[in-house]
């Protein structure tokens, strides 16, 4: 009898906590619990009901907000993509010296793949789909040729300044930022054990984003005269 009470007093309390939250926090709880679950099973892998066990909401409720699972899944994926978008931005380099700026923009992207491993198994899980998903997105393009206008201004400035070498192309750099910051990330479990040594230790973390500060400024360098 007492156990029942307990039970019922914890129903209770879970239908009130729920009904509480208002609609866009229950939004972000979903949006939240996905991508706990979609990093980790994948579109295929996930279960709806597993997000809204984690969401503490009722299943219901992720149809009512997003239609079905994969219309969640777009969400969640662009999500990220647009927030990645948002913290470059309020970056807010455009005016910054051009090799400070870039570097800037090196050490954050470095920082946020490092930071948030769970977003980088997302991105790797949808390029296995070939982006299917992220090709609906319309926002997420528009928001990237922003930063990619943005970069190539700074490469331009830096030019006229004699910081830089002339005709780099601001995809080509960005793409390779990503790839010296995220690469050890995504591939961190196979690495480690082919070379025996842990790629997520403290240590070995702060090499790596010195290497890659130094690719990037060796790239960007201006050749010696002949």
């Amino acid at each position: 009898m007492k156990h029942g009470l307990k039970k019922a007093v914890e129903l209770g309390v879970k239908i009130q906590t729920v009904r509480q939250r208002n609609p866009e926090e229950t939004r972000e709880a979903i949006l939240a619990a996905g991508l706990d679950e979609f990093s980790a099973l994948g579109l295929d892998g996930t279960r709806i009901e597993r997000i809204a066990k984690r969401a503490n909401i009722n299943v219901r409720m992720i149809y009512h907000y997003f239609g079905s699972k994969n219309g969640l899944y777009f969400a969640v994926l662009e999500r990220e993509f647009l927030n990645l978008r948002k913290r470059e931005q309020e970056l807010d380099i455009q005016d910054h010296d051009p090799r400070e700026a870039i570097m800037e923009l090196a050490d954050f992207t470095f920082d946020y793949f490092n930071q948030q491993p769970h977003v980088v198994r997302l991105f790797a899980l949808e390029n296995l789909r070939n982006a299917a998903n992220l090709q609906q997105s319309q926002s997420v393009p528009a928001a990237s040729s922003s930063l990619i206008e943005t970069i190539g201004k700074l490469l331009k400035r830096g030019e006229k300044m004699g910081q830089f070498r002339r005709g780099s192309d601001p995809v080509q750099l960005y793409v390779s930022i990503v790839a010296l910051s995220c690469f050890h990330v995504s591939n961190g479990p196979t690495l480690s054990t082919i070379f025996g040594k842990s790629l997520a230790g403290a240590n070995w973390i702060k090499e790596r984003r010195n290497h890659m500060r130094e690719m990037v400024l060796a790239y960007l360098a201006v050749p010696p005269k002949k």
